[in-house]
């Protein structure tokens, strides 16, 4: 079947010597893994290897065999070209951290399209701003009402329960402490562009740890991108 989408880069491996790899979010039919033939040739190609940078937002048409296997892009264009993403040490290391997180984290094969144009919207919003302290947890922290466990608010008890995700009045050993609670409902109500000046550096490491943490609660298999550390770098 052939298919007209945008899709997001997800993430791109690299076979053998010039081919790639490449998982991508699609507008049409959720995730999908492309093989790239001769991505990294050095003749004129369609399929250069900037297209396939983290979280890229690429207009293709494809060959969706929908079988399990990796299926074929036949034609490719940017549908946005970043103007400070790629070349902003922080905006760069936070998209990258990003793609680590979604990689591991978004995995079922189904069309969904709130997802897919809110990361869409989220990276507009990322290429024309500055203040992006709090960008990557807020993104992380509304990712997962897409995923489906996104924390309760009902309750105004002083203690976050992570596994069921609601807030009680009872401290359990599965609860964040007081202050990280506090900390926590901080966060669930800012948007982007708001409380850039609400954290320090130090809770910010605080609020990244508990959305690990929670993410590790609610994905079986959760892996911690390896560029955490690079990212705790850049924003100490």
């Amino acid at each position: 079947m052939l298919i007209k989408t945008k899709a997001i880069v997800i993430s791109a491996l690299r076979y053998q010597e010039k081919s790639l790899i490449v998982k991508c979010f699609t507008e049409s039919s959720g995730l999908k893994s492309y093989f790239v033939h001769n991505a990294f040739s050095s003749s004129r190609s369609s399929h250069k290897i900037a297209y396939f940078q983290p979280m890229t937002i690429l207009e293709i048409e494809a060959v969706h065999k929908n079988k399990g296997t990796l299926e074929t892009i036949k034609e490719i264009k940017l549908s946005t070209a970043y103007h400070s993403i790629n070349t902003d040490v922080a905006k760069s290391t936070i998209v990258m951290f990003l793609s680590e997180m979604l990689h591991h984290s978004i995995r079922e094969e189904e069309k969904n399209e709130d997802l897919f144009y809110f990361l869409e919207t989220a990276m507009h919003w990322l290429d024309n701003h500055d203040e992006i302290a709090n960008f990557h947890l807020i993104l992380l922290l509304e990712t997962s009402k897409f995923l489906g466990f996104y924390p309760e608010q009902t309750n105004i008890g002083a203690y976050f329960e992570m596994t069921e995700g609601v807030f009680t009045d009872f401290h359990a050993i599965s609860c964040l402490t007081e202050y990280e609670t506090a900390l926590f409902r901080k966060l669930l109500d800012l948007k982007f562009g708001t409380g850039g000046k609400i954290f320090s550096a130090t809770d910010r490491q605080a609020l990244l740890k508990i959305i690990l943490d929670y993410y590790s609660f609610h994905l079986d298999g959760f892996k911690r991108p390896k560029s955490l550390e690079v990212l705790r770098e850049v924003f100490s």
